[in-house]
């Protein structure tokens, strides 16, 4: 199943390829806990973009099965150990097909990538090697510019609640992978609008703006 993903990448995307052509993965995760070395996935939402329109047939939501319970985390998504949870093999075996080559989106995307690369990594998968878009740098930029100084910014301000706020997204089904996905989604659509009327139309300017 490794190889057959790293076969997507034999060829890049063409920088100059509109951004309306793209085609995204918009993704969150539940997990135990906050700290990649030691927390695991518990659950995974997806949802794909394309066409600057959201697939709501695209949706998924998975359970992964943990033997790590933290109550702490449970209070905040509520997810105990659901029935029709599967072990990390088979979400890596289904994951991977349903990611394909797509641009992999999410709000705040370090730890998301991290707890997705650690649930692949015994599979023979050191690294995704998808181009990745964080929603919340993509924020910051077009309300900073492309050289914002984080330490300058009140970070709460870019919360997926906050920025949900102020760009007028009804928040609802919030802190479960699925929900957060697709007011992820709804986000990045926000944002690229945005950032068309910047001049930013190919995905060479996304990548680098």
């Amino acid at each position: 199943m490794v190889k057959q993903y790293e076969e997507n990448f034999s060829k890049q995307i063409s920088k100059k390829l509109p951004i309306s052509e793209l085609s995204f993965l918009v993704m969150d995760t539940e997990t135990t806990g906050l700290d990649v070395k030691k927390d695991h996935i518990l659950a995974f939402g997806g949802i794909k973009v394309s066409n600057n329109r959201i697939l709501v047939q695209s949706s998924r939501e998975q359970f992964v099965h943990s033997k790590k319970k933290n109550a702490s985390s449970i209070k905040i998504h509520e997810i105990v150990q659901p029935s029709n949870a599967v072990s990390p093999r088979e979400f890596v075996r289904g994951f991977l097909p349903y990611l394909g080559s797509d641009i992999l989106v999410a709000h705040h995307a370090g730890f998301d990538l991290a707890m997705i690369e650690k649930i692949c990594y015994p599979f023979g998968l050191r690294k995704l090697a998808n181009p990745v878009v964080d929603t919340g740098d993509l924020a910051m930029r077009l309300e900073h510019g492309i050289h914002y100084d984080p330490s300058r910014i009140n970070l709460r301000d870019y919360s997926l609640d906050k920025l949900c706020e102020r760009y007028n997204i009804p928040i609802q089904d919030r802190h479960t992978a699925a929900g957060d996905a697709f007011l992820t989604a709804q986000l990045l659509l926000k944002l690229l609008k945005a950032a068309e009327k910047r001049g930013v139309i190919t995905y060479g300017d996304l990548m680098r703006w």
